[in-house]
């Protein structure tokens, strides 16, 4: 599959959540609304990390969902005014949301690793390597204070 192909597309809901997940789930909420029994994988760090089937990541603070990852090629597809979020070129993207926030008052945030994030939307926009190519990989927050 590549970044272009059909794949799931899923809503996004500021400060509520995205897709079918919503911020502040359990883990076992998180599975049930992915349909499956339990994650792939965890990890632990700072934040518990739940990898899913049809890449799908989840981050826990103290317990609950804070945070959800996309993988860039194979993960839902999340589209902001009809841009793709995920699997776009990184600089097309960051420019796509800088003039988002310029066009409707965002407020943008660089981070250490040169991601952008439209924090007051909880999107943050990373880029992963996939193969040769660099693509664009979306996280959704719901708070940019405690989620690195």
């Amino acid at each position: 599959m590549t970044a272009y192909e059909e794949r799931e597309r899923w809503e996004m809901q500021p400060d509520v959540g995205v897709g079918p997940l919503r911020f502040g789930m359990s883990p076992a909420e998180v599975a049930q609304a992915l349909l499956v029994s339990e994650p792939q994988a965890r990890v632990g760090g700072d934040y518990g990390q739940e990898n899913f089937p049809g890449g799908v990541k989840a981050f826990y603070d103290e317990g609950t969902l804070a945070c959800v990852a996309l993988d860039p090629v194979i993960g839902p597809q999340v589209f902001l005014a009809g841009f793709p979020l995920a699997g776009s070129h990184p600089g097309q993207g960051q420019q796509f949301l800088l003039d988002h926030a310029a066009e409707h008052g965002n407020w943008i945030l660089f981070t250490s690793d040169g991601s952008l994030a439209l924090t007051d939307l909880g999107i943050l926009l990373r880029d992963q390597r996939v193969g040769e190519a660099r693509l664009t990989r979306p996280l959704f927050v719901t708070d940019f204070g405690s989620s690195g």
